[in-house]
Order: C-alpha cells, then sequence, then structure tokens
C-alpha cells in the first residue's frame, strides 16, 4: 500500500512539471460576438459607380430617389399598384397615392412613372444606394457633386432647353445644381454613364435603360407636374425635397407634404410641424427589410419592431364578446360501441364485372344456369335419333391440279448473216440502206 501511494505521488508531481502551454493549444476557442462595429465604407471610385446612374438627374428629383431607395419594399409596392391601376392619372392618381400607407417621397413618386419602373426593375441596385446613403449619407452626396463636376468640366453636362444647370459655392466647396428650366414641367435625363465619365475604375455602372444612341444626354417625355398637383403646385421651389449641399444633407418641405395630404395617417403634429426639416429614415416604411449592419439595426431595429407589432390592446374586436364558462368534459364511456350487425357473405350483392372480363362473366353465367335447371325425366324410352337426316358428305381429298406448265410450241429463228436490228432487219441489210 505504501508503495502505491509513493507511485501515485511521482505521477502527480510529473504532470505538475508539465509547461501549462501545452494546454492552452487544444483549449477551446471563444466564438467572436457581434461588436456593433459597422462595416467597412464604400471607397470613392465605388460610391462613383454607384451614384452615377442618377448624377445628373435634377436636384428636387434626384434628393427624393435618394429618400425613396431606403424603402425598396414600398417602391415595389408602389409599382405594382400602378400597374392594377393604370386608369388614373392627373390628380385622382396622386390622391388615390396619397390614400397608400407609404412614405411621402414613395407617395409622389408615382407620377414618375419611368422613373418608379427602373427602380423596380433594378431592385438591387436601389437597395444598395439606400443602405449606402443611410451609412454614409455625406460620402453619397459628395460623389453626386464631385460627377456632376467632372461631367461639366468635360462639357458633358450644360444647359438646355430642359434644364439649367448652375455653379456656386457652398461652405467653401464648388457645387453644381441641376434645376428644371421650366418650372412647370420636369424631363428625366437619360444617358449612358460609361460615355459621360468613361469606364468605371471598381465596377461597371450598372444600367438602367439603353438610350437610343450612345453618345449624349437626351431627355425623356416632359412631365407636367401641374397637372397632377393642381392649385397646389407653386413650381419646384414648393417641392417636397431639396438637397443641402452645403451640409450634405436633404431638405424636407413639410408644407408640400401637408398640402398633398401625403401619409396624413402618419403625420400626429401637423399644426406645430415647421416648414422644413432636414430628413430623418422613418423605419416603420422599412417593413422589416434589414440594414446593412449592426450599427443601423441598433439604430432602427427598435424603431421597426415597435411599430411593425401592434399591441393587443390595440386590435379591436369585432361582434359581442362571448362568455366562457367554466370548461366540462364529457361523460365517459361505459361500453364499447355497438357495431352493425355483419351482412352475411351469400347474400351480399355481387358488383358488376368489368368491360374486359364481361365474356368469362357471361360463361359463367350460363354454366350456372344450366346448373341449376331442372333436371328432366326421360323414363325408360329414349329419343330415336334413327329418323335424324344423314350427315352431308363432303370431299376429304383435294381437287387434282396440273403440276406440270403446258408445253409451248416456239418457231425456228430465220437464219441471219448478222445481228437484227429493231425492226427485225438484219444487220447488213440496214447498213446497205444507211
Amino acid at each position: 500500500r505504501n508503495f502505491r501511494h509513493a507511485l501515485a505521488g511521482i505521477c502527480l508531481l510529473t504532470l505538475g512539471l508539465i509547461p501549462s502551454s501545452g494546454f492552452s493549444q487544444i483549449a477551446p476557442v471563444p466564438v467572436p460576438t457581434d461588436t456593433g462595429q459597422p462595416i467597412p465604407n464604400l471607397t470613392a471610385n465605388e460610391l462613383d459607380g454607384l451614384v452615377g446612374p442618377i448624377a445628373l438627374y435634377p436636384d428636387p428629383l434626384i434628393s427624393q430617389i435618394l429618400v425613396a431607395s431606403t424603402y425598396p419594399l414600398e417602391v415595389v409596392e408602389a409599382y405594382q399598384w400602378l400597374q392594377r391601376n393604370t386608369g388614373l392619372t392627373g390628380p385622382a392618381l396622386t390622391q388615390a397615392a396619397a390614400a397608400q400607407n407609404w412614405d411621402p417621397s414613395i407617395q409622389a413618386l408615382v407620377v414618375f412613372l419611368d422613373v418608379l419602373r427602373r427602380l423596380n426593375e433594378d431592385i438591387s441596385w436601389t437597395t444598395s444606394l439606400g443602405n449606402v446613403f443611410l451609412n454614409q449619407q455625406a460620402d453619397v452626396m459628395a460623389a453626386i457633386q464631385r460627377m456632376r463636376l467632372s461631367a461639366e468640366q468635360s462639357g458633358r453636362l450644360v444647359s438646355t432647353p430642359q434644364q439649367q444647370v448652375i455653379t456656386t459655392t457652398e461652405a467653401g466647396q464648388p457645387v453644381v445644381e441641376v434645376l428644371p428650366a421650366n418650372p412647370e414641367v420636369i424631363y428625366v435625363p437619360v444617358y449612358d454613364p460609361a460615355w459621360v465619365w468613361g469606364p468605371a475604375v471598381y465596377y461597371p455602372y450598372p444600367r438602367w435603360y439603353y438610350p437610343p444612341m450612345r453618345s449624349g444626354i437626351f431627355f425623356s417625355v416632359g412631365i407636367g407636374i401641374g397637372n397632377f398637383f393642381g392649385g397646389s403646385w407653386h413650381g419646384w421651389g414648393g417641392w417636397g425635397w431639396h438637397p443641402a449641399w452645403g451640409s450634405r444633407t436633404v431638405v424636407v418641405n413639410n408644407t408640400f407634404i401637408q398640402r398633398n395630404n401625403f401619409n396624413s395617417m402618419r403625420m400626429t403634429n401637423v399644426t406645430n410641424m415647421p416648414r422644413t426639416s432636414v430628413w430623418s429614415h422613418d423605419a416603420f416604411h422599412r417593413q422589416g427589410v434589414p440594414y446593412p449592419n449592426q450599427a443601423l439595426n441598433q439604430r432602427f431595429g427598435g424603431n421597426v419592431q415597435r411599430n411593425m407589432i401592434p399591441s393587443r390592446a390595440a386590435i379591436p374586436m369585432q361582434g359581442p364578446v362571448r362568455a366562457f364558462g367554466p370548461a366540462s368534459r364529457p361523460a365517459p364511456m361505459t361500453g364499447a360501441p355497438s357495431a352493425p350487425p355483419r351482412q352475411p357473405y351469400a347474400d351480399r350483392p355481387m358488383p358488376a364485372p368489368r368491360m374486359e372480363n364481361r365474356s368469362m362473366a357471361q360463361s359463367f353465367a350460363n354454366r350456372n344456369a344450366l346448373s341449376s335447371a331442372p333436371v328432366r325425366n326421360w323414363g325408360s324410352s329414349r329419343p330415336d335419333h334413327s329418323s335424324s337426316p344423314p350427315p352431308v358428305a363432303r370431299y376429304s381429298a383435294p381437287v387434282a391440279r396440273p403440276s406440270a406448265p403446258m408445253a409451248r410450241s416456239f418457231a425456228p429463228a430465220p437464219p441471219s448473216g448478222g445481228f437484227s436490228s429493231r425492226d427485225g432487219r438484219s444487220g447488213k441489210h440496214s447498213r446497205a440502206q444507211r
């Protein structure tokens, strides 16, 4: 026993001398947790390629597109709604859109059918633009100004009868504004970004629309905005969204939104609302679309859950409330249920035979009928078959036929000194006649 205790002590001492680093190599590695750090921001080249298709749009429209892109699901809903209501035009269209539970930027976007169609068809690009605008708002607006300044310096962006290009300075930085030339009509430009700025540095530009010609900037059919808003339209200065290039923000004209009843279901303080305000993202209209990183989820995710899931007390109950008493159990069964008496097999009706078995069934039926017929008693006398007519004689042997062919007589051919021609004359005679 003493020897065993001594051996155990030596083993423990040996294990204690082993370095602890040998066990640290096989220790489980802790799983990294989400620390809420944002994803890496897009570079300048990536931003230029992203905003290229809309960088030359008029200021009122491009600011509205930036806001609307943060609600991609409502973009799809609005386009599908337009496809189902093709008969709505003019003020009836804007009034019907105002009754939908969309963000005001989406409700007013139904006027620009081509723009809404492009946003819907390339919903992946639209979602990416909205995510980047939420995460890098100032960088996105700086990229638009960078692309405009480059297009103006190369002579691609100029004033036309459809638009005015104005260069100013805000906050010590050059700003290129693109405004509609007519306060009543807006023209949406159509162009190839590769023709304006050259090939993209990072990845090819997303193609919304292929223009009829590769070079040049074209304009779609002018849209008379006053025809949709009637007397409430007072020119582009009163449009609902404008860019503040100096502060890199979007300014919302609350008066325009209130006057046209846009999103009236979401406005709770209309009387004290200022005329203009800096745009802020409304997570309610995100409708559960995930945000690109944890930082935006923490910023807007709580509002999404709070706005998307109504409380149980807020749900109205339809009809009278039914009063339920204490639950009662049915009485237990004292015996097994009585089964109906089974029908004897002999008395069961036989099913009708199938089509392919009807001949066989008929033969069985005839046989059963013969067996069940009463037996006739003939007595000792039997029927006399002697008076029956004799059977008809038949030939058992076949009729003899001549097996050899009949002999034919042939006359001998007349002697000839040469070959015979087709007219029966000899060859010599024929040559003589030639």
